[in-house]
């Protein structure tokens, strides 16, 4: 008998318990040296927290930087949660670290851009719907009236944000104060404007694009018409965070599949965007779910 298929997603759901309002995660980033891992275990022993789950890389043993993501259940996390952070400001003196707790519970704000394609915003909603994207969907923001019912039909506000070379900078304000009531991450599920330096430094490593495109190959528009006109083996998708150097910034998730001479630009839109959708799920989870660090301009993704 053949077995029903999984989307990717469900099948990592299927591997972890559900998150409990107990479950609370620490990720560190310091200079690398003995006695990190033994101190923050001890520590979150002495608060009373079992780790469930704990990773660590480091990019040279003796002079380079520690990164680590711990998750741990501790009762009471909620009302103890500011106590914990108090108590552990000496081991982030000691160590020189950037340190960050997070509530597994409580869920990031997420608002979703997007211009006239609505594939990737499609999956976006239907993960949120059936359980499977941690999170609260409060907008959705584009620049064309395409997914204004799909919007309805979720019961998400709509904001209709058209722009001209002429309006830009005034449609990025009103976006701004968007983001700021509504957002602790955006997606831009194929939002096809360019965002200002003003913008992308106002939400450093929190904004998601989705690229059709093997990056650093095929950088712009028109990536699958430049993909067939190489006659590429292979096509593929690249979900990252924004900088403002188009279509640079870390990379978070890539995936591709391949490809030969049968396949015309047209076929390669419709394989592309399959890819798309399920790279950009994954890079919104694992921030979600608090599972990557930003190291320059790479990503050091514990997933």
């Amino acid at each position: 008998m053949t077995q029903p298929s999984v989307h990717p997603l469900q099948a990592d759901a299927l591997q972890q318990p559900r998150q409990a309002g107990e479950r609370g995660r620490l990720r560190i980033v310091c200079p690398d040296g003995p006695g990190i891992v033994a101190a923050v275990s001890d520590f979150l022993f002495r608060q009373g927290a079992n780790i469930v789950q704990s990773d660590q890389y480091t990019t040279h043993p003796e002079a380079g930087l520690f990164f680590m993501r711990v998750e741990f259940d501790l009762p009471n996390l909620d009302s103890r949660f500011s106590e914990l952070q108090h108590r552990f400001a000496e081991i982030r003196q000691r160590f020189d670290m950037q340190a960050e707790f997070t509530q597994a519970a409580v869920k990031k704000r997420m608002v979703i851009f997007v211009s006239k394609e609505l594939h990737c915003l499609q999956e976006l909603m239907w993960l949120w719907q059936t359980g499977e994207l941690h999170t609260d969907i409060t907008a959705i923001v584009s620049n064309h009236r395409d997914a204004e019912a799909l919007a309805t039909a979720y019961n998400v506000p709509f904001f209709h944000t058209p722009v001209t070379p002429e309006t830009k900078a005034l449609v990025e304000q009103k976006q701004l104060e968007i983001v700021d009531a509504y957002a602790d991450v955006i997606v831009l599920a194929r939002y096809m404007q360019i965002l200002s330096p003003r913008f992308v430094h106002h939400r450093p490593n929190q904004i998601i694009n989705i690229h059709h495109s093997f990056l650093p190959a095929f950088i712009g528009r028109n990536p699958y018409q430049q993909a067939y006109q190489r006659g590429v083996k292979l096509i593929g998708a690249t979900a990252h965070y924004v900088t403002e150097d188009l279509d640079e910034g870390p990379i978070i998730e890539q995936d591709v599949q391949r490809v030969d001479h049968r396949f015309d630009a047209a076929d390669l839109k419709r394989i592309g965007r399959h890819i798309e959708r399920v790279v950009l799920a994954r890079a919104v989870k694992w921030h979600l779910e608090d599972r990557i660090l930003v190291h320059d301009n790479k990503t050091i993704v514990f997933s």
